[in-house]
């Protein structure tokens, strides 16, 4: 329960992936603001501290492909402040290719690290939620609502999580632990910067995911990603929440 006057997040835990950069940097930093103690997953032990820096939060760096590297997530940020109450599973990746030209090791990765690790770490987390009235948000993406071309491995693992997500909320209706999902849109982070597209692409189809108001900051997403682990979203729960400057609505 939050401490009056401490922020709405005051005496709350959270664990947020992909906190070095981009989405779940501003999802770090947003929930930190408003007094959780933070503890961040990344690849980036620089950008980790540069974002968390400070007695209040910690960091871990992770390979969250990895089953039991999510296990180990969960189990330090409990070593280290006693439990989860939050989970922000917002690490991800998406790299376009031809369907047909894509590896078996391409198409395991997008879906380890875009399906199978917020599935990883949500098990490991749920004991904690459950005792503390714990949430769950998942960072889906719009590509888990249409498809996207030279997506598949992409598309199929946002698809999936939203599954997850709803599976997760009938499962656990009742118990007090909310499951919720963000469906964000384009955003202003290094994943799409630093984007590269496939040998002889179709442009136009590409373009079929731009909206006419452009690009968002991430901090406009992780506002809402920040709403719904807080206690005015205490009503909701199994929702999937589109934020995408009007995408959807074409």
């Amino acid at each position: 329960m939050a401490v009056e006057g401490a922020g709405r997040f005051a005496g709350r835990v959270a664990v947020v992936t992909g906190a070095s950069s981009g989405l779940g940097q501003a999802v770090a930093r947003s929930l930190s603001g408003g007094g959780a103690r933070v503890f961040g997953v990344g690849r980036d032990e620089e950008r980790l501290r540069e974002t968390l820096g400070g007695p209040e939060n910690a960091w871990k760096v992770a390979d969250l492909t990895d089953p039991a590297a999510c296990g180990a997530v969960v189990e330090s940020c409990v070593d280290r402040f006693g439990g989860v109450d939050i989970l922000v599973n917002a690490a991800g990746a998406h790299t376009m290719r031809h369907t047909g030209e894509t590896s078996d090791d391409e198409w395991a990765h997008d879906l380890a690290i875009n399906l199978n690790a917020p599935f990883f770490l949500s098990r490991a987390a749920l004991p904690q939620l459950l005792e503390r009235q714990g949430c769950i948000v998942n960072v889906a993406s719009i590509a888990g609502l249409e498809g996207q071309a030279y997506s598949a491995g992409y598309c199929a693992a946002k698809h999936g999580l939203i599954g997850l997500t709803r599976a997760m909320a009938l499962e656990f209706d009742g118990r007090g632990i909310r499951v919720n999902a963000v469906c964000p849109g384009g955003m202003t982070t290094p994943l799409l910067q630093n984007f590269t597209f496939p040998e002889d692409p179709d442009y136009a189809l590409i373009m079929k995911t731009a909206t006419a108001r452009g690009l968002m900051d991430p901090a406009q997403v992780a506002t809402v990603i920040a709403f719904l682990c807080s206690e005015d979203a205490a009503a909701v729960h199994g929702a999937v929440y589109t934020v995408d400057n009007g995408k959807m609505a074409h």
